[in-house]
């Protein structure tokens, strides 16, 4: 018999990791761009609708709030349902309320679209931190992850770029449209992703496992370990009151806190 992680050991890293890498990378472009968003449209807005500053805070504190309380929702939905269906239904939530944000009517609508926005780019991570951990098994290639932070200050940077030309142009709703098209068109890619090995084999579905690791092994021209596929020893899952437990409380906190 052999695990997951065992499989993925013996198949090594790949063209599969690669386009892994590229494709769930790629979501940091998204996520920086309409993170970093408000601080290229803020001047605008606050001009067109006579805002104070605390109206303006209020918009990327609303961004965060939205971030903050989907991200723990998403989370559990992730555990249920599989980290591919929220993370096409995080891109689906993220593009659909970005490009409705370029319509808004007023300042209230904006706030409350751009918190939605919050919320649809907090479950790419559903799907961003398994795939890193899926290449993050094959131990000797680890030096590839701190690539990934590229990927965040790409898109930071394109966004950055686009305000100087398109804000003073055509206006900052156009720069809002032109902003989600990275989000839509990584749908169009999503097929190429399967669902975490990992999570079918911790739901017992084997099957599927196994076939995403056959997928894996036949993309990277490499041969899958002899025997049978296991299902690991059922295990407690986590609790959020074991974050306070006095075991862990010291070290909760400090995470918090840097955070």
């Amino acid at each position: 018999t052999f695990t997951v992680e065992e499989a993925v050991e013996t198949i090594g890293f790949g063209r599969f990791h690669i386009m892994l890498f590229l494709i769930m990378g790629s979501t940091g472009v998204a996520e920086a761009m309409e993170i970093m968003l408000i601080a290229v449209v803020s001047p605008l807005i606050r001009c067109e609708w006579q805002l104070q500053d605390w109206q303006v805070a209020l918009v990327t504190t609303m961004v965060f709030f939205g971030y903050m309380v989907f991200s723990i929702v998403l989370g559990l939905l992730a555990d249920r349902y599989g980290r591919w269906k929220i993370l096409l239904l995080s891109f689906l939530w993220a593009a659909y309320f970005s490009l409705l944000t370029s319509f808004a009517p007023s300042y209230i609508w904006f706030v409350f679209l751009r918190a939605m926005v919050g919320g649809g780019v907090s479950g790419h991570a559903q799907g961003r931190e398994e795939n890193r951990q899926i290449v993050a098994m094959c131990s000797y290639f680890n030096p590839f992850l701190s690539l990934g932070k590229l990927f965040w200050l790409a898109g930071s940077l394109l966004i950055i770029g686009l305000a100087s030309v398109v804000n003073p142009t055509i206006g900052w709703r156009w720069l809002i449209r032109i902003a989600s098209i990275p989000g839509i068109l990584l749908i169009l890619v999503f097929k190429f992703i399967p669902e975490s090995a990992r999570y079918n084999i911790s739901t017992g579905n084997v099957a599927a496992a196994m076939a995403t690791l056959q997928r894996i092994a036949k993309m990277n021209g490499a041969v899958m370990p002899e025997g049978v596929l296991r299902e690991p020893t059922k295990e407690r899952r986590g609790r959020f009151k074991d974050l306070i437990h006095p075991k862990y409380l010291r070290t909760t906190l400090q995470i918090w806190i840097i955070w």
